[in-house]
């Protein structure tokens, strides 16, 4: 069963023999979609799903952050969206955000700053900030700069939050960023893996009235984009993390032919055997396939909205 992409479990039918027809198999599908829409709505008024899914208790710090990310995933004709963190059951620090409208996919990957809960706290307000910049209509600097204030205005520079800020089009596939000291984006492109290499500005809220600026790329059909967050301990130096990043990118190619749904958990797994002493603790992948639109394909519908938050996947 899934909704947009977003998995929420498996419906077991037992048929007669004679009842396994493709016409029962395709109403079957149309059900089990129903049932995950239901379930979606249900989780809203109860505990009973997010209770059974879950194989232990959740950290308070954890619980703010499952009550806030959009989700694990989201699709549209042009891009398929799938992320997966470490630990799901302790962490708080993640930031992870996305908004799909008809002409484009806005996308935030913050690094995660501690499992504790002033880091949720700091990663909470930064989100919502990020939110309301959005839905106030301002771009991605201005989306950058109201965050910014917000997070100085609280901590006065004492906690800050390096953020990946990204715009795509999804008729044409420009993309313009933000990159505020940000975690790392790959791109798998036909049989080469290699980092994006962005210009890194301040992160968010180390200093006051920080200026923003954004740039382009691009990607074209076929294209995989790979983000990799993690809490380093501090800001990243500017020439990053040698280990950690040939590690990062022996495991994308590890996962090249890896449906794009498991990829993230695949990467993380790949990376724990690749560096299991130099992989931070707290790591969040996230993995956008991008397909492009067909030509003559009118703009996507109203229903590749954001998801609903969801809970872990157990």
């Amino acid at each position: 069963m899934t909704v947009r992409g977003e998995r929420c479990g498996v419906l077991v039918v037992v048929l007669p023999s004679d009842l396994v027809t493709p016409v029962v198999t395709e109403e079957l599908a149309d059900i089990a979609e129903t049932l995950g829409h239901a379930l979606r709505v249900a989780d809203r008024h109860t505990d009973l799903y997010r209770r059974t899914r879950r194989a232990r208790p959740l950290s308070v710090p954890a619980e703010m952050q499952w009550g806030v990310l959009p989700g694990q995933a989201c699709t549209g004709a042009e891009f398929d969206l799938h992320a997966y963190w470490e630990p799901s059951y302790a962490s708080g620090g993640h930031v992870l955000d996305w908004c799909a409208t008809e002409e484009e996919l806005t996308l935030v990957v913050a690094n995660g700053t501690g499992p504790d809960t002033p880091s949720a706290l700091v990663s909470n307000l930064a989100l919502n900030a990020i939110r309301n910049a959005r839905r106030a209509g301002l771009d991605l600097v201005g989306q950058a700069s109201l965050t910014d204030q917000a997070l100085y205005g609280q901590h006065r520079g004492e906690r800050s939050l390096s953020a990946l800020l990204l715009s795509f089009a999804r008729a044409t596939g420009e993309v313009r960023v933000v990159d505020a000291g940000s975690p790392t984006v790959w791109r798998d492109r036909g049989a080469v893996t290699e980092r994006i290499h962005l210009e890194r500005q301040l992160p968010l809220g180390m200093f006051e009235d920080t200026v923003y600026a954004t740039q382009g790329l691009r990607v074209l059909p076929g294209d995989r984009l790979v983000f990799v967050a993690c809490d380093r301990g501090g800001p990243p130096p500017d020439a990053g993390d040698a280990v950690l990043d040939r590690s990062v990118r022996r495991a994308i190619a590890r996962t090249r032919r890896t449906a794009c749904a498991d990829t993230p958990r695949a990467v993380v797994r790949a990376l724990r055997e690749e560096a299991p002493g130099g992989l931070p603790d707290d790591v969040l992948v996230l993995c956008l396939d991008w397909h492009g639109r067909p030509a003559g394909r009118s703009p996507a519908t109203g229903e590749d909205r954001e998801n609903l938050p969801g809970p872990p996947a157990v």
